[in-house]
């Protein structure tokens, strides 16, 4: 069974602050099963931007995990707010969490 969209984002906040990072949660969603976009801030303009992953790219033996990939690399914060401005337009339920971190992790299961 999958978690729930609010505890899954409140244990990762607490991870990339145990990672020494700051994160905070941006914009809050659907509590059972908003999708979830993460950005990693580098904190000189630009980030990443992180989606869920389509469930092509889950494993049969994994199928309730949470997995994401990057849509936008290494774009202009510009460019990443516009992006999250069209999926809130086609899903107002999504959850946006931002983290600070200079070497871009993410701390995110990636496909």
């Amino acid at each position: 069974m999958r978690v729930t969209s609010a505890l899954w984002v409140g244990a990762y906040v607490r991870r990339c602050f145990r990672e020494g990072a700051n994160a905070a949660v941006v914009k809050h969603g659907a509590e059972e099963a908003g999708a979830i976009f993460v950005i990693a801030d580098r904190l000189a303009g630009s980030g990443d931007l992180y989606a869920p992953a389509p469930q092509a790219a889950f494993d049969e033996a994994h199928p309730s995990d949470r997995r994401f990939q990057l849509v936008l690399g290494d774009a202009a914060m510009a460019e990443i707010n516009a992006r999250l401005e069209r999926e809130k337009k086609f899903d107002p339920d999504i959850w946006i969490v931002a983290v600070e971190d200079r070497d871009g992790r993410a701390f995110l299961d990636l496909v």
